[in-house]
């Protein structure tokens, strides 16, 4: 059944790749990738091969990956991508040796991919697991690891039909969960290959902030007039069903100063963001050719500074919670701010974390939030309880690539 549904999706995804760009990237990418196997893998060196299905399990997986370069240089790093959204913006990462796409899984493209790829071990980040890749490796005695996992009971191993997708989770040499819950939930089912190491995203936001750039055009924005007492909210990664909440807000509260860093960052969502806005504001590409200094709102219209400009602000709105859900609330709760998020938050441990300390805030609409947003207004002090108890959780939560490269016999 697995490999007919395998089959089927390659199927498809081959027939619509002539219309969708996203299809036709992942194909052409696969295409190559036995070409670049060919050329680049040293037969004689030990490859140490990590995958990701996309950019976010990528950054999971990017402590270890550089630690393991730096500590252990006798290994050499393959990395494979599943998506586009992963492989086309980190193809040129300098901390591996190799990076590719990862073929389909089906059992030719399997065996192929692996006698080229000879890894020495492989590393799959926290929700890959492709049953022919796991069967293929464990029967060439391969050492396999899952790390920064996390499990539910309504996932598609634990049902009552389950029982051959649970399987495959048994290939693994070891598996390095999350939390607690998910130990517990797979020792259930007489899955006992298993400890609990925590989140290696928490590495990597920290190694992020210590590695924040200075911002100059955003720290003259953001530093506060004389005279007055002006807090600054960063909206990260917004949504046309967040702009609509914490925009009405901004716009009916001069003592606030905005920067909207939004997920899409094309013309009409641009101009869309811009009609909502009742008070001044300029993008960051003209802030150099304008002055910026009656300007109360800033809207960055470039990728690749998020985790830097959250150091700049008072508090944050994490945007995704009125959609699929939210984006990475550890990029802000680092510098010790308040976090705010929409309510599509259940899946995510750590926003469920940042609640329970107090660091975290979940909004459910446009009353709740401005309710959260007053209270911080007049009380002051709350807001700086909150950024201290999300900065504390974040450095509470460290060590986990430690733990773990601790145990892998490298």
């Amino acid at each position: 059944m697995y490999n007919l549904f395998i089959h089927l999706y390659t199927f498809i995804i081959e027939l619509i790749s002539p219309f969708h760009k996203k299809a036709r990237m992942m194909r052409l990418g696969q295409w190559k990738t036995n070409g670049i196997l060919r050329k680049k893998i040293d037969r004689e060196a030990k490859y140490i091969w990590f995958h990701a299905a996309s950019l976010g399990e990528f950054e999971q997986g990017r402590p270890m990956i550089e630690k393991i370069k730096a500590e252990y240089p006798q290994y050499k790093i393959l990395l494979t991508f599943f998506s586009p959204s992963g492989y086309e913006v980190r193809k040129n990462y300098d901390a591996a040796d190799v990076i590719c796409y990862l073929p389909f899984d089906t059992p030719y493209r399997v065996k192929k991919f692996i006698h080229l790829a000879n890894p020495h071990i492989a590393i799959f980040i926290k929700y890959e697991f492709w049953e022919n890749y796991l069967r293929e490796l464990n029967r060439l005695q391969i050492p396999i690891y899952s790390i920064s996992s996390i499990f539910r009971r309504d996932q598609l191993f634990f049902q009552w039909y389950g029982r051959s997708f649970r399987k495959v989770l048994r290939y693994f040499t070891h598996l390095y969960v999350q939390d607690e819950t998910s130990k517990e939930l797979l020792n259930e089912f007489y899955i006992n290959n298993v400890s609990i190491a925590g989140d290696t995203r928490f590495d990597r936001v920290l190694a992020v902030q210590q590695q924040a750039r200075e911002l100059p055009a955003i720290e003259k924005f953001t530093s506060p007039k004389e005279h007055t007492n002006q807090l600054v909210l960063i909206a990260g990664s917004s949504w046309p069903q967040d702009e609509e909440i914490f925009i009405k807000y901004f716009n009916e509260h001069p003592e606030i100063k905005l920067i909207i860093a939004p997920h899409e960052i094309h013309r009409e969502h641009l101009l869309y963001i811009e009609s909502l806005l009742k008070r001044p504001s300029i993008r960051l590409s003209e802030i150099h050719n304008q002055n910026p200094d009656d300007k109360d709102c800033l809207i960055i219209d470039s990728f690749g500074m998020l985790s830097s400009i959250y150091r700049y602000g008072d508090m944050a709105y994490i945007g995704g919670g009125f959609g699929h859900g939210i984006h990475n609330t550890l990029e802000a709760a680092v510098y010790g701010i308040p976090v705010i998020f929409g309510p599509k938050y259940k899946k995510f441990k750590e926003a469920k974390g940042l609640i329970q300390v107090g660091g975290g805030f979940s909004i459910s609409d446009e009353k709740s939030f401005f309710a959260q947003m007053d209270e911080w207004q007049t009380y002051r002090h709350l807001l700086e309880a909150a950024g201290d108890a999300a900065g504390s959780y974040v450095k509470n939560n460290i060590g986990a690539t430690e733990k773990i490269l601790k145990e892998l016999p490298l």
